[in-house]
């Protein structure tokens, strides 16, 4: 779950993720979807709509003891996500306690969340469903949990949201929570006018029947009526909520709902692995405190996170057994990494030094003048390419390799570099100083042991003028048997290319580990 961290505080799978191999050996249904890779890990193939529907039943039998069943033909809710929407309708209504009444608009065959809310937190429930097999489904698995006194399934008519449902009572409630079908027709809930074209596909199946995933209008037309009809019933809820599968929904019904006056207006954001989703919450009391919105400190959490890999125990083994041959005398795991490290930043022609850090860890400070990583992998392909096709070439044309140095960018492949590449040797240096600028270029001879200077823009040490791509600070540290390699932003232009040179390193690492002592 890549946005674990992101989930609300009081999510049991914040910081605990559902452990697979347990719940194999536990529910042998679920055990029938747990795939094994080839280094052990296990997996479930979340494509699959019956491993995320034993998934669903299996956390909710083991995590709330509640027994489901749903048709594989309507939505498969997932659970944490769920409880990311529980635990906001808490922080809106003033905590768990209390019997407090709320109402489901389209509950789903799962009846998820009053299922959930009545177990969780003792409350009464009014879950609203306009399909026959949904509502039959939503009634058995209330029914079959002993929940009939806190949980009322209800038939009501088609496009009826809350309107039509309150029209007989006079109670009034403290929230409602509602699912709206996210989509306007097949296209989008294909993904061809909804999702960028930039965005990966879906990680996971997308299950639901028509009056689940589909609506007119999709879900912005959706909420607009639930708005509408929370300017009729007004307080006879004390909050109304929605969540929304479209970012791009929340500005438009904000805006609705400033044009009809509404002060009280809230909204959140829901992680649960690569998903997300927001919510929107309003109120026409004057009394109920309003949760503040989420902030940047998700985005700058994740501005700030490190680029990490790990080393592990076998592939350090063979670091720290070739680690002599670069003269490091110092046989530690963290030591050898470094030492490695040190040889590809050198060859790289990365400017680094040693810097203080805490005990059982080593710290480098990079200061990255020129991209000379770049299209390592694809030279070195047009290299092998190269030397297949000319099988004959004459000796003077080829160049001996030290067979213990770590892969890094050729000069000699046929595939030139966007920058001007950096070179070894005389016969290098004579070839850079033979080649000629290409049109409109400002280029400056220099000393191939200087550093090229960046093109003009570039960020600029104000102490010694010296410009840079970027700066940032690697830490080398042993965890267990494990050596694992942060690398921290400091400034600079574009972190994609500290992440480039991240990429690098690790595989120049693994490389340099696979080759033959």
């Amino acid at each position: 779950m890549a946005l674990n961290k992101s989930m609300h505080p009081r999510n049991r799978y914040k910081d605990k993720p559902p452990d697979f191999v347990y719940l194999a050996s536990k529910y042998p249904e679920f055990q029938k979807h747990v795939q094994t890779t080839l280094t052990g890990r296990v997996t479930l193939n979340f494509k699959d709509p019956e491993a995320v529907r034993a998934l669903t039943c299996t956390l909710l039998k083991e995590d709330f003891g509640l027994t489901i069943e749903i048709p594989l033909e309507r939505l498969i809710p997932t659970v944490p996500l769920r409880l990311n929407y529980i635990h906001w309708v808490e922080d809106l209504i003033g905590g768990q306690g209390n019997p407090r009444r709320g109402i489901d608009i389209g509950t789903g065959a799962s009846c998820i969340y009053p299922l959930l809310g009545a177990t969780m937190n003792g409350w009464f429930f009014l879950a609203t469903e306009v399909d026959d097999i949904c509502f039959n489904y939503a009634k058995k698995n209330v029914e079959q949990n002993h929940l009939a006194e806190l949980i009322k399934v209800v038939k009501v008519p088609q496009k009826t949201l809350l309107m039509d449902a309150l029209k007989d009572e006079s109670i009034v409630y403290d929230f409602c929570m509602c699912n709206p079908p996210f989509f306007a027709n097949q296209l989008e809930a294909k993904g061809v006018n909804s999702r960028n074209s930039r965005r990966p596909p879906p990680s996971s199946v997308n299950t639901g029947g028509v009056t689940e995933i589909m609506a007119e209008g999709g879900e912005l037309e959706f909420v607009k009526r639930i708005i509408h009809d929370s300017l009729q019933l007004k307080k006879r809820l004390r909050w109304y909520s929605c969540m929304l599968g479209k970012k791009c929904s929340l500005a438009p019904l904000k805006d609705e709902l400033r044009k009809q006056g509404v002060l009280k207006v809230t909204h959140t954001e829901f992680c649960q692995g690569r998903t997300m989703r927001w919510a929107l919450a309003w109120s026409f009391y004057d009394d109920v405190p309003v949760p503040s919105p989420p902030c940047k400190k998700r985005k700058l959490e994740k501005a700030r996170k490190p680029l990490t890999f790990t080393v592990l125990k076998p592939t350090l083994a063979e670091l720290q057994t070739q680690a002599p041959s670069i003269g490091c005398t110092d046989p530690s795991p963290t030591e050898s990494v470094s030492a490695w490290l040190e040889k590809i930043l050198t060859d790289l022609k990365v400017l680094h030094k040693r810097v203080p850090c805490g005990e059982a860890e080593l710290s480098l400070f990079l200061t990255a003048v020129e991209n000379t990583w770049i299209h390592v992998r694809q030279k070195r392909r047009e290299q092998g390419r190269h030397l297949r096709e000319l099988p004959r070439a004459q000796p003077t044309s080829t160049c001996s390799t030290d067979a213990s140095a770590p892969s890094v960018p050729d000069t000699d492949a046929p595939t030139p570099a966007p920058e001007e590449p950096t070179a070894e040797g005389s016969n290098a240096k004579e070839r850079n100083e033979r080649r000629e600028p290409e049109k409109g270029a400002d280029v400056k001879m220099e000393s191939p042991t200087e550093p090229k200077q960046a093109a003009a823009g570039s960020p600029q040490n104000p102490e010694t003028g010296q410009h840079f791509l970027f700066k940032c600070l690697v830490n080398v540290k042993q965890e267990e048997n494990d050596v694992v390699v942060e690398m921290h932003w400091v400034e600079g232009q574009n972190k994609d290319l500290m992440n480039q040179l991240c990429t690098c390193l690790k595989n120049s690492l693994f490389r340099q580990a696979a080759k033959p002592t």
